[in-house]
């Protein structure tokens, strides 16, 4: 559930340039004693947290297939009853055990990100809408060259009828790409790969 911040004024926007590790995940870019953890970095779970248990990894690419080793990756998701971590959730109580936020940075070797959390529940489409969405998780992504951050949607490739009738998907002209918003699982493992341009190029919102 985002906020609404029609009160703020928008900054111009930058490219992210190189740094993105340094000033957003110092720790993990080895300068240390500036925070005691990175901002986000913490686990989305722990022993009291309702849901099934998933992982959830997968690399950024860029136009020519290679893996960004700069990226940063950030999630925003629902809890397993489908209820939001947010002042804006009205409908109930979100699980106080899952913070529903989380944010890694794209391993400086390989680009591979990887987050424990559990897999999401349906949450409406809008306020005072019958109609519910697939589970999904919410993808904000940044890299040096991105003027703007990109976000995009997974849904899982175990919830067939329930992305059939998503009123997001099935918005989505193009129906060949919405592929591109499937996380693909294996067990406890769900791989979402994103694609910045080129072939199977993902999917991104204007949100």
């Amino acid at each position: 559930m985002v906020q609404s911040l029609g009160y703020l004024r928008e900054s111009a926007s930058q490219t992210a340039g190189p740094y993105v590790h340094i000033g957003c995940t110092p720790n993990f870019a080895g300068i240390n004693g500036i925070f005691a953890t990175d901002l986000g970095s913490g686990p989305l779970v722990n022993d009291k947290t309702k849901g099934e248990r998933i992982t959830v990894r997968g690399f950024v690419y860029d136009g020519t297939g290679t893996p960004l080793r700069d990226a940063m990756v950030e999630i925003w998701q629902a809890d397993a009853d489908g209820f939001y971590n947010s002042p804006s959730e009205t409908r109930g109580k979100a699980d106080p055990n899952f913070t529903g936020w989380g944010r890694q940075p794209g391993d400086m070797q390989t680009g591979e990100f990887a987050f424990e959390t559990i897999k999401p529940g349906r949450a409406p489409f809008r306020e005072n809408d019958p109609r519910l969405m697939a589970p999904h998780i919410l993808f904000w992504i940044v890299a040096r060259g991105i003027n703007i951050g990109l976000q995009t949607r997974m849904y899982f490739s175990d919830e067939e009828a329930a992305n059939a009738e998503d009123p997001i998907l099935s918005r989505i002209e193009h129906r060949v790409r919405i592929p591109t918003l499937v996380g693909r699982r294996e067990s406890n493992i769900v791989t979402f790969d994103i694609r910045l341009q080129g072939e199977n190029e993902t999917i991104f919102f204007d949100m």
